[in-house]
């Protein structure tokens, strides 16, 4: 099975939450309330990062490009 890694750049976040809902594993979360990003916005987190396989559908759907999704394969 694939294992994924996303890499956020939380201060390009806006917290629009497109790639919460494109995520089916909810690996991604956003910042608790009082956390924001430079610009006042609650920002994307990786919650559970260990379900990620690398998909790239959170970072498809993130209209600001914030999200980085790196894929690996096991080999055989």
């Amino acid at each position: 099975m694939a294992k994924g890694k996303i890499v956020i750049d939380i201060d390009m976040c806006k917290g629009c939450g497109l790639c919460l809902a494109a995520c089916k594993f909810a690996v991604t979360s956003l910042s608790q309330q009082g956390q924001s990003n430079k610009h006042g916005y609650r920002y994307l987190t990786a919650a559970q990062p260990e379900q990620c396989t690398g998909c790239g559908m959170c970072a498809l759907m993130c209209p600001d490009s914030a999200i980085t999704v790196w894929r690996s394969t096991k080999k055989s």
